[in-house]
């Protein structure tokens, strides 16, 4: 039962414990709670260790679990002093924030790939500003639109993860350390002293909340559960686009698989393999949440050892989905002929043929409607389709709904059944007009590089703090 736990920290936890440990001999150094030379030789104990040969060490059921492994080789080194490092602490407060500091890196990961994955979307976008393509809802064609403006809604539906993802970021990097067990301690413990020197942005203040709150764990299962989500159902149409009956996207050469014996096929395995493990994630992150239901609000095993490796798994996943998503897009092409065509020739503009009538005959929208789905009716029965409608067939149709001929002139009738008239006056802001889409790119470029760079610099503060430590941990161990 203990080894799977053992081996999981030993492969995710081990470099945050020993970081909590050296920040711990620094706090307890400067509040005179440790004497200069228990510091010292704590130190050089820490300094001593071998990481590499700590994660490769085998579990033999010696040591409970990894803490007391490296504290049974800190005690090899500085003997009974070694004791005075878990002065004012427990495994509780310990272990609570490892997880946190492992859980940060982790999302600072997944928001990484996910902006690279932004980045790709608003490139092709711009390239597609006027790649006119049937819409669909109910999987039927709606209205015509843009690629570019099917594209920007997926970018704005990974912002929102993305601004989720900030947020459990943000209520993850809060220290419980000074918590101890349950109640602090009765020692000067500095508790913003610690969360500073390992580049927490502040305290989870209430110590029993410090060490029973599990909803960090439960905010970041949601916010990648809510991505894989969304990114599925993009994935899905992709797949949908890239079969031979659909055939508007051909994903390149090194994202298929070929057929071991169908010469022709060109599988889109990259796809099918993001969908399939975007799924698998999306259980991962449910196991997360399934765990938290119903536990005791305290240190409970629930939420530590059997728990931690579903959301790390979640994580990884999270960060090579995403940017395997980007690389199949960044070089798959696109149909644009195609897409065009199919716009023009079902029947998706006819929702402007019935703006029309109320514009230029005053109509009431929904008796215009009711004439254009008899317009649709005459064409699918006569078989001449949305280019065989004219201003004959209109007249019949109005004559049947309301008694009476409109005489909308044959140029009316096709400039309104005109796809990308369609869409170029569609302008209205988050429309897909070519002028509304440039300057929603405008905007959500700039959005785009204040996330990276609020990302960048989140990163680049843990790294540099946790530098800091390991450097004056070292100045501990040679003070005289």
């Amino acid at each position: 039962m203990l080894e799977p736990a053992y081996e999981n920290a030993r492969h995710h936890l081990l470099s945050a414990m020993l970081s909590a440990h050296r920040a711990h001999l620094i706090m307890l150094s400067e509040q005179n709670l440790l004497s200069a030379s228990d510091a010292s030789a704590i130190a050089k104990a820490l300094s001593g260790l071998d990481e590499g040969e700590i994660r490769a060490s085998p579990y033999t059921g010696e040591f409970e679990d990894l803490f007391f492994f490296v504290d049974h080789l800190i005690s090899s080194s500085a003997g009974e002093a070694a004791g005075n490092l878990h002065l004012g602490r427990s495994r509780n407060d310990l272990g609570v924030a490892t997880y946190r500091m492992v859980l940060r890196e982790g999302l600072l990961r997944v928001e990484g790939s996910l902006l690279e994955l932004q980045e790709i979307l608003l490139v092709l976008a711009a390239e597609h500003l006027e790649t006119v393509m049937p819409a669909h809802t109910h999987t039927q064609q709606a209205q015509p639109t843009t690629l570019a403006h099917y594209l920007v809604a997926v970018h704005d539906s990974i912002a929102r993860d993305l601004r989720r993802i900030g947020a459990a970021f943000e209520n993850c990097n809060r220290s419980p350390l000074g918590a101890a067990a349950l109640s602090t301690s009765g020692f000067e413990i500095d508790r913003h002293r610690l969360a500073d020197l390992l580049a927490f942005d502040g305290l989870v203040e209430n110590s029993y909340d410090a060490i029973g709150g599990a909803d960090y764990l439960g905010e970041a299962a949601t916010s990648l559960q809510l991505s894989f989500i969304g990114l599925g159902r993009f994935v899905n149409d992709l797949l949908l686009w890239s079969t031979q009956e659909f055939g508007a996207v051909r994903v390149a050469d090194p994202y298929v698989q070929v057929s071991s014996i169908m010469p022709q096929k060109r599988n889109p395995v990259s796809l099918e393999h993001v969908r399939s493990l975007l799924s698998a994630a999306v259980g991962d992150t449910s196991t997360v949440l399934t765990m938290l239901h119903n536990t005791p609000f305290g240190d409970v095993v629930d939420t530590e050892d059997d728990l931690q490796p579903y959301l790390w798994r979640a994580l990884q996943s999270a960060e090579g989905l995403f940017r395997l998503l980007a690389a199949v897009l960044g070089t798959m092409e696109v149909d644009e002929e195609l897409l065009r065509e199919r716009a023009g020739t079902g029947y998706s503009t006819v929702t402007e043929l019935a703006d029309t009538l109320v514009r230029e005959r005053g109509l009431s929208f929904r008796t215009a409607h009711e004439v254009v789905t008899e317009v649709v009716k005459l064409a699918e029965s006569e078989g001449v389709g949305v280019a065989g409608i004219s201003q004959a067939l209109v007249d019949r149709a109005a004559e049947e709904v309301i008694g009476e001929p409109l005489g909308l002139s044959g140029n009316m009738i096709s400039r309104s059944l005109d796809p990308e008239r369609f869409v170029r006056i569609r302008g209205l802001q988050g429309g897909p007009a070519p002028v509304e889409m440039e300057r929603a790119l405008r905007e959500r470029r700039i959005a785009h590089s204040r996330d990276a760079s609020l990302r960048e610099e989140r990163a680049q503060e843990i790294r540099s703090r946790l530098q800091e430590l390991g450097s004056a941990a070292k100045e501990w161990g040679v003070r005289p």
